[in-house]
């Protein structure tokens, strides 16, 4: 078994310095048995911060895929992947604290639940280690209409980790800050969609995988630590616009056919509402990000290739409305407390 670590960088020379020695020095450590082997590569979507400079003077052992310019997290991951043989794809944010062992529990998963397409370590949060982070925490699912949360992180309420959640569980989909999957799997999917270039994008993946009947998994034995908000801050308004527009073309792309005009009508409905929210609260900014990705949402949907074939049964899908459960517990929904 061979599992590259591929870890995508834009400008983030403070990130490498930083999180990259414990990354190189877990896969390093990793005694998976036999033969098997860890390494690791780092894709450069063109930065111009000395990114490239530092990894040839201090990485020599890292393989280094420079590019021309940023093809985003989707065209940067899917150009990287077509230069890079192994049997699994570790996709790693350059913002995680990896302590040893991290690697050995996702490989052993994977190795012993051949159903397995797809896995995610507990994710925590570097800067308050004792919480979930935001982007991944235990695990992640997705309501009716379409509205992406995690186990020990619901909309904006994140919870301690206190081991309630250590139990590896299959998921709906696992976090692109760390998402392990088989490389004849990625192959097969096409890789990440690049009409997305950021966000939601690991959600579209997961998805897809579950229609051809792959699982999907959170292995809490491992754990990572993640800083998150390197690249675009959480209250971004491009941020804001990229998963508007994104969740509503992974909706379209995967909702089956007989559900897909009701559910994204009232999607519509509730991205209404919340920009109006915006306008009404002075977030003018928000406001316009929402407009623009109904926008260029009505733009893109007809090049959405749409495929209403389902194989393996979507768990993780929550039957109900997240965003109503969060408003009506006035923000104190925990994940334990929902009726699945």
């Amino acid at each position: 078994m061979e599992i590259a670590i591929v870890i995508l960088n834009w400008n983030g020379l403070g990130m490498l310095q930083r999180y990259l020695p414990g990354v190189v020095a877990s896969a390093a450590g990793f005694t998976g048995g036999g033969n098997d082997s860890a390494f690791v590569v780092v894709a450069d979507n063109g930065s111009t911060d000395g990114s490239t400079e530092y990894l040839a003077s201090e990485w020599s052992g890292v393989k280094v895929l420079p590019f021309d310019r940023n093809y985003g997290f989707t065209g940067g991951y899917n150009h990287a992947l077509k230069q890079v043989e192994a049997d699994y794809y570790i996709l790693l944010n350059s913002d995680v604290d990896t302590p040893a062992g991290w690697i050995e529990p996702l490989a052993a998963f994977m190795e012993e639940h051949p159903d397995a397409g797809i896995c995610q370590p507990k994710i925590l949060a570097d800067a308050d280690r004792s919480h979930f982070e935001y982007a991944g925490a235990c695990g992640g699912f997705i309501d009716r209409y379409g509205y992406p949360f995690c186990r020990g992180r619901i909309l904006a309420n994140i919870e301690a980790d206190r081991g309630q959640y250590d139990e590896p569980i299959e998921i709906f989909w696992a976090t692109g800050a760390c998402l392990m999957i088989r490389s004849s799997l990625y192959h097969h999917l096409g890789g990440l969609d690049e009409s997305f270039f950021a966000h939601m994008e690991e959600v579209d993946l997961c998805w897809r995988a579950k229609r051809l009947g792959y699982q999907v998994w959170c292995v809490p034995q491992s754990k990572v630590y993640h800083l998150g908000g390197g690249t675009l801050p959480q209250d971004s308004p491009h941020k804001l616009y990229l998963n508007y527009r994104n969740n509503l073309l992974m909706l379209r792309k995967n909702l089956p056919d007989n559900i897909r005009l009701a559910r994204m009508m009232m999607r519509f409905t509730l991205d209404r509402t919340s920009a109006l929210i915006f306008l009404l609260t002075g977030r003018w900014s928000s406001f316009k990000a929402v407009l623009r990705a109904h926008r260029d949402y009505r733009r893109m949907k007809k090049d959405i290739e749409v495929n209403d074939e389902q194989r393996g049964p979507l768990t993780g899908y929550y039957p109900h409305s997240i965003v109503l459960r969060y408003f009506l517990s006035r923000g104190r929904i925990t994940f334990d407390r929902l009726d699945f």
